[in-house]
């Protein structure tokens, strides 16, 4: 458990060091942060590559897959639920309840509660001494799944703002095109998985990801395709095939992989390596949080700074709201802030609860709350949603109440660890 404090300890290095970066930096902030999301991109690879490589599917229990995203889909989209209702009764006027302007901003910024962060909870897991578990491997199935239905959602709530374009299109078609590849090609192809081949196949999809990413601005900036490198890096863990597969075995050699390779001592140490460097720049990766200057009028200050600092040229933004609706908002002070976050937070992990209902015949209710549980930690991927949220002008009360619910997730994210250590210990493991 030393493993996941000290992950612990490094994302609150990282989260305290992007709130201060801004003023410390100044104009060289913007560069310092496409360096960081960059090396965060690389480094998320890097280990979605090794779960991809470890990754089993049993091609004869389909139905039981379509259960598990099924699970994985409530266990995404209920957080989103709550969390948007919430924002709509507490951040709009009664009157503007029923009004789309103020769902539609509701349910973008609301999706940052969705995303199970999956280079997080792995690392995680993996430093807890949890990777030979049920739950880990329940788990590793259901944060997969998450994630690939919050991308999938993100684009209809892209298309709200900006309407129906060619370009996301490009994004579901990409998508399905990886997702096929790993299920036909499941580890068939015989390419090395040693540490330093990872890192350069991690840095291979990383420029390949940014780099469609910056060709397709040149086309469209207002919206650009922009594919995540989890899926990418996944599918070539799922590819790259093991020793013995197929019922050929195979010799190992020393460039190649065969049963242990990555139980190797040198290997280890790489992945804690690059765990921890994942930790700190997920940290970094957090947008500053208007109002942490001093202001308590964070109504004022949000919707112009944050909004400005962020938004995509010729975008079109979501409407900022009227002087009404600022004037009939309730004032907000740190007090009202910090309750509005705790509730937040509460609601988004009770909507990661639901898979403590099912998988009854296969674990314990112990083993099953573990699960969702270990689904509570967020990152990079809903810090990724509240940028595309102030992208497109959205603002506020309602954007600083979410990023720090999701700083206070990801500083929690030790104790989740520690809860789902102690819900294991005194329960007999599932066959």
């Amino acid at each position: 458990m030393k493993k996941v404090f000290l992950y612990s300890a490094l994302l609150v290095v990282g989260l305290g060091l992007s709130q201060i970066a801004p003023s410390i930096l100044g104009a060289n902030y913007e560069l310092i942060t496409h360096v960081i999301k960059m090396l965060t991109m690389a480094a998320l690879a890097f280990i979605m590559i090794h779960v991809g490589y470890e990754f089993e599917i049993d091609k004869s229990r389909l139905r039981q897959y379509g259960w598990d995203y099924l699970v994985a889909a409530t266990a995404a989209g209920f957080p989103w639920v709550f969390c948007a209702v919430y924002f709509v009764l507490v951040f709009y006027a009664s009157a503007d309840w029923g009004a789309w302007d103020a769902w539609r901003e509701s349910l973008l910024a609301a999706r940052f509660a969705a995303p199970t962060s999956a280079g997080v909870l792995f690392s995680m897991l993996a430093a807890a001494g949890l990777a030979a578990t049920w739950m880990f491997r329940k788990t590793r199935i259901l944060a997969i799944f998450d994630d690939l239905d919050t991308v999938l959602l993100m684009i209809p709530l892209k298309m709200m703002i900006v309407g129906l374009r060619w370009q996301l299109g490009v994004i579901i078609v990409i998508m399905f095109v990886l997702l096929w590849l790993a299920w036909r090609h499941l580890h068939m192809a015989r390419i090395p998985v040693t540490w330093p081949w990872v890192v350069g196949y991690s840095l291979t999809i990383m420029l390949a990801c940014e780099g469609v990413y910056l060709a397709s601005k040149i086309v469209d900036e207002v919206v650009p395709v922009h594919i995540e490198v989890l899926l990418p890096a996944f599918v070539l863990g799922c590819i790259i095939r093991k020793p013995g597969e197929h019922g050929r075995a195979e010799v190992p050699s020393p460039d190649l992989h065969h049963d242990d390779v990555l139980e190797r001592p040198k290997e280890k140490r790489v992945t804690t390596i690059v765990s921890a460097c994942f930790m700190v720049l997920v940290g970094l990766s957090m947008p500053p949080v208007a109002g942490l200057a001093g202001s308590d009028d964070l109504v004022a200050a949000s919707d112009k700074a944050m909004a400005d600092a962020y938004v995509i040229p010729d975008a079109e933004p979501a409407p900022h709201p009227s002087e009404k609706q600022v004037a009939d908002r309730p004032s907000m002070g740190w007090g009202a802030i910090a309750a509005h976050v705790i509730t937040i937070t509460v609601l988004s992990n009770l909507g990661k609860m639901f898979p403590v209902l099912c998988y009854r015949r296969e674990a314990h209710w112990k083993h099953r709350l573990a699960v969702a549980v270990a689904m509570f930690p967020r990152g990079e991927v809903g810090a990724g949603v509240l940028i595309i949220s102030l992208s497109y002008g959205i603002g506020g009360p309602m954007i600083t109440v979410a990023m720090l619910s999701l700083a206070l997730n990801l500083l929690l994210t030790g104790f989740f660890i520690v809860a789902v250590k102690r819900l294991l210990g005194d329960v007999p493991a599932p066959a």
